[in-house]
């Protein structure tokens, strides 16, 4: 008997942006079946569930090392969906081996978006080196330097945007840094529209940095 498959694979923009939070946030068990997603922020668990249709209960666990620390968590089992994820570029214990992701190109920004909002970070702040210098980044961040230079390398195809890598010396983690003027186009196609589906809380931050900007302009007579 073949197996029965939970998750409708059909992409789209929302189906896109889930296969980011799982790059990023996702696992695949080495049982070959079991998928699991784990996050900070339980909206973000509560869209990928909305987005594969998922009936299964959020739980909570701790992580790391704080056990007081909780974490909203979704495990499921699907093995064709499991086997798709493989096809797609995704591996158990992908984190330091993981490379380029199979991603139709009309959707990438929208994947982009999901691996933003599932391990990635936007900073933004006064340099003190200059008077009234705003600046702010956008940052991607995964432990395989393979995967990392993929990105970079589909922001330059496509964006003409390069961005830089850092890893620090004590850290597991490379880093994709846009600054403030690559920033800005990259933010224009991740957040095309006010409807796209995305964390709610890191959009709010973004947007309250490009109008800090916007006022300063204003101020500045441009």
């Amino acid at each position: 008997m073949k197996p029965l498959g939970k998750v409708k694979i059909n992409w789209s923009p929302e189906f896109a942006y889930a296969i980011g939070l799982l790059v990023t946030d996702g696992n695949l068990s080495p049982d070959g079946r079991h998928i699991n997603f784990t996050s900070k922020d339980e909206e973000l668990v509560e869209l990928l569930a909305r987005i594969l249709e998922l009936k299964n209960k959020i739980g909570k666990k701790a992580r790391g090392y704080s056990q007081n620390k909780k974490y909203f968590v979704i495990q499921f089992g699907d093995v064709l969906f499991y086997r798709y994820l493989q096809k797609i570029g995704l591996l158990p214990n992908k984190s330091k081996i993981l490379e380029k992701i199979k991603i139709p190109a009309s959707y990438f920004f929208d994947f982009l978006r999901g691996h933003l909002d599932g391990d990635g970070t936007f900073h933004s702040y006064f340099d003190p080196r200059w008077r009234n210098s705003y600046m702010f980044y956008t940052i991607f961040m995964s432990a395989s330097k393979k995967h990392i230079d993929w990105l970079r390398s589909e922001a330059l195809r496509k964006l003409r945007i390069s961005g830089h890598v850092t890893k620090g010396k004590t850290s597991s983690v490379y880093q994709l840094k846009f600054a403030k003027a690559e920033s800005l186009k990259l933010l224009a196609k991740l957040y095309y529209n006010p409807q796209v589906v995305c964390l709610s809380r890191k959009r709010k931050k973004i947007e309250e940095a490009l109008a800090v900007m916007d006022k300063k302009l204003q101020t500045r007579g441009w």
